[in-house]
């Protein structure tokens, strides 16, 4: 390759490296959603550097922004996807496309950041439906640590562009008395041939065994802690050392767990071990609401249209939020998933004719996961000096017919082009069949 070839190609590298940068924008003329107070009519927000500069019906607009024009539509915080495989996996069936999970039951020291793949197709499908930012899950193995979630925007070349908070909690997968549910809130049995029962005393002894195991790691951890702020000289180990912010109650355990007595088991562990959880998944939540608004538990839901369990009633999915907030739990709704985040509206606004107003419903993929998982104080409203991650809409987003018309990540007003965009004009346009 001769020189102008190597200076060309360094040039294309550091192009494709090169951070993307915020935009100065103002989105102009349009109502304004803040989901921190009232709606603003003919509204105008401010976003400067990245973030929201200023709110308001008579706010000023200055002279070195780009002016999107909002009149007749809404604007909104973007929707938050609190547990997702965003990023980890592309087809579920080709393994060398998913990267959710790791070898080993106990990960703790891992973080999803690391593994997170900026040009799945995934992403820009979601964020062209209003989902602007999400949790990136490891998937855990059963009665055990995957490592850590982080907190991604849905856009930017590479992970350091997106990347909003590195790590918001540890995956855990709680042990199971029974072969029902799992990560994400999956429920009933399927896949394999018919196995012969094992007596419940088998059962049973299990399960313990794995509560002891897990009491054994979150015991090592604080004293490895303890060690290590005395002076004293250890080897360094990765994942005692991770695992400390959650003895120090730095970071939650995200518990994967959906019987209601394993929801009990768990909040009593939680409890003794004198650490931080929140239930994901948790089908059956709704049936020990008053021991978790008792215990400060918040849950974090799995899709209302999935299939409900066996045992479950047709609607259990879909009323499961409204209870929840009935009884003063905290709770948000999340999709668990990669292909089909972007359904997310969708999933918080079928739960609206089940008990859930309307605007809880919003603020379950909004300010609810962001006040979960301790990151109130960047997402979730629009409000000055929050993160600017806003939607423009013509309608509300809950409803399948409302169209998304812009999606600002990060002070960037974002391309809408998709996959599923492109496939649908690519057909449209095919030639008629002849008669």
């Amino acid at each position: 390759m001769n020189r102008a070839r190597l200076i060309s190609a360094a040039l294309g590298l550091a192009l494709a490296a090169a951070p993307v940068t915020a935009q100065n924008v103002a989105v102009r003329g349009g109502m304004v959603h803040t989901l921190a107070g009232p709606v603003i009519e003919n509204g105008t927000v401010v976003i400067q550097n990245g973030k929201i500069t200023a709110v308001g019906a008579g706010v000023s607009v200055p002279a070195d922004v780009t002016v999107v024009d909002a009149t007749g539509l809404h604007v909104y915080p973007g929707l938050f996807d609190a547990v997702t495989r965003l990023g980890l996996t592309e087809i579920g069936a080709v393994d060398v496309t998913a990267d959710m999970q790791e070898l080993g039951e106990f990960n703790p020291h891992l973080i999803a950041a690391t593994a997170v793949h900026p040009a799945s197709e995934h992403i820009p499908v979601t964020r062209a439906n209003g989902v602007t930012h999400a949790v990136a899950a490891p998937q855990p193995r059963p009665a055990g640590i995957g490592g850590q979630a982080t907190l991604i925007d849905l856009d930017g070349w590479t992970i350091e562009d997106m990347q909003v908070v590195p790590s918001v909690g540890f995956t855990l997968l709680w042990p199971r008395l029974a072969a029902t549910g799992g990560f994400g809130g999956g429920g009933g049995g399927g896949g394999g041939g018919a196995t012969a029962p094992r007596p419940f005393r088998e059962i049973k002894k299990q399960y313990d065994e794995q509560v002891r195991r897990l009491d054994g790691w979150i015991g090592d951890a604080r004293r490895y802690d303890a060690a290590v702020k005395a002076g004293e000289r250890l080897p360094r180990d990765l994942k005692l050392e991770a695992l400390a912010r959650a003895t120090r109650g730095e970071l939650p355990l995200l518990i994967a767990v959906d019987p209601e007595r394993e929801i009990r088991d768990a909040v009593a562990w939680a409890e003794r071990q004198r650490v931080k959880i929140i239930i994901i998944g948790g089908n059956e939540a709704y049936k020990v609401r008053t021991l978790l608004a008792e215990k400060h538990v918040p849950v974090i839901l799995g899709p209302s249209q999935e299939v409900p369990g066996t045992d479950a009633g047709y609607d259990e999915r879909y009323a499961a939020p409204g209870l929840l907030k009935q009884a003063g739990v905290q709770f948000a709704i999340a999709t668990f998933n990669s292909e089909d985040s972007r359904t997310l509206p969708y999933e918080a606004g079928s739960t609206v004719s089940f008990g859930l107003p309307a605007e809880d419903a919003l603020k379950a993929i909004t300010i609810y996961p962001a006040e979960i998982l301790g990151v109130a104080d960047r997402v979730g409203t629009i409000e000055v000096g929050k993160l600017a991650n806003i939607i423009v809409t013509d309608g509300d987003p809950l409803e399948i017919r409302t169209q998304v018309k812009h999606v600002v990540i990060a002070g960037r007003d974002v391309s809408l082009d998709n996959k599923h965009l492109q496939l649908y004009t690519r057909y449209r346009g095919r030639p008629k069949p002849r008669t």
